[in-house]
């Protein structure tokens, strides 16, 4: 099996077994999880990661802060960027996402996550 087949493969059992944990949000949970990984991240940084079109962001942004889950301000540094970041109700939220995942997949597995790890570098350093 080639790399490539094997990303796909842990990509969709991954989202299926996620999906199913967020109630059909998962959308919602990775942008929080995104925010809540990469301090200062920009909207646009946020779109390129997730592969996002910029008007289906900007749906769930609103939404998401509607729900007061994140708040939207403009760049310190570069005024014409927009950054997001979490709110008390959306770390609970990504919180307890997380923590049904630790539940469903059990105890840790140091190869496990030595493999997670070098998956995680390879892919951020290709994105």
């Amino acid at each position: 099996m080639k790399n490539i087949d094997k990303i796909l493969e842990i990509e969709a059992l991954t989202e299926n077994l996620t999906k199913h944990l967020a109630k059909n949000n998962l959308l919602k949970i990775k942008v929080l999880y995104f925010i809540s990984q990469y301090e200062n991240l920009s909207v646009s940084m946020i779109i390129d990661k997730l592969g996002l079109k910029k008007s289906n962001f900007a749906l769930m942004a609103k939404e998401l802060e509607l729900e007061g889950l994140v708040v939207s301000k403009q760049g310190e540094i570069d005024k014409r960027c927009r950054m997001m970041y979490l709110t008390e109700k959306g770390k609970e939220l990504l919180s307890n996402f997380m923590l049904s995942l630790d539940e469903f997949f059990g105890e840790a597995n140091s190869e496990v996550e030595h493999s997670l790890e070098v998956l995680s570098i390879y892919l951020n350093k290709k994105i």
